[in-house]
């Protein structure tokens, strides 16, 4: 039996119909105007510093490596603890107020 053949692709196939996402389309200026809110411009910004921001901080990594290759990188298993509870409990508290 070949395993080749029972193995199917992750990502669409070449030939399947893929259908690029519409961009912005411009809009008629038919006279009406639409105003955000301050949540919606507060998410932009948001949104915009996120865009900024590099999501690996390259010089932290460095430091890391070499902690490790100079064999003084210590592992704080309670600090990790500590951290891993609060997440659950943040997320425990957004369901809980979502539901």
């Amino acid at each position: 039996m070949k395993i080749e053949s029972l193995v199917k692709p992750a990502g669409p196939s070449p030939t399947s119909d893929v259908r690029p996402r519409p961009s912005s389309a411009p809009i008629a200026n038919n006279g009406e105007k639409v105003q955000l809110s301050s949540l919606a411009s507060t998410l932009q910004k948001a949104e915009a510093a996120l865009a900024e921001t590099p999501s690996i901080d390259r010089a932290r990594v460095e430091e890391i490596k070499q902690a490790i290759l100079d064999g003084h990188f210590k592992v704080d298993a309670n600090r990790i603890a500590d951290g891993l509870i609060n997440e659950v409990r943040q997320m425990f508290d957004s369901k809980v107020g979502r539901g």
